[in-house]
């Protein structure tokens, strides 16, 4: 089922996106930004079970503009389309705030492709290059996620 994260998974949530984040499979977030970010939060959790099986946040970044990101599902559930519904949860939360237009930085294209989402330059984000990406370490020479977009 899915249901907006609490404070009682933040601790999980990190655990989870750091294991992502070794994988190299997205950024790592520190627990104060997971804490201070919690609202963007859905989770992916298995009826009558207490483990999270994934986590995805929708955070707005302008007036028209949201992001997806921190996108995990647990190895051993993939593919059962819990990141899809994880997703479009986000987008279902974006559009109930008309946010209409909603990306994604990410290494897994073809996950993001089947949604809908396409391939744009970074430099057509300008709001999400200087809130977040000015600070990045791999920012500027060194970024190898894919920008894409999805306009509803």
């Amino acid at each position: 089922m899915l249901r907006k994260a609490r404070i009682g998974d933040v601790k999980t949530m990190h655990r989870l996106i750091n294991i992502s984040s070794g994988k190299g499979e997205m950024l790592p977030r520190s627990l104060m930004d997971i804490y201070g970010s919690l609202r963007d939060f859905v989770v992916y959790q298995e009826e009558g079970r207490n483990e999270i099986r994934g986590i995805c946040a929708m955070s707005i970044v302008w007036e028209n503009l949201a992001e997806i990101r921190s996108l995990h599902v647990d190895e051993e559930h993939r593919m059962e389309g819990i990141g899809r519904k994880l997703v479009e949860a986000c987008i279902s939360e974006a559009i109930t705030l008309e946010l209409f237009r909603v990306f994604t930085l990410t290494y897994k294209r073809e996950f993001f492709r089947k949604i809908g989402f396409r391939d744009v330059e970074r430099s057509t984000l300008p709001e999400k290059i200087w809130s977040d990406c000015f600070r990045c370490s791999k920012y500027p020479d060194f970024c190898d996620e894919v920008a894409m977009i999805l306009e509803l």
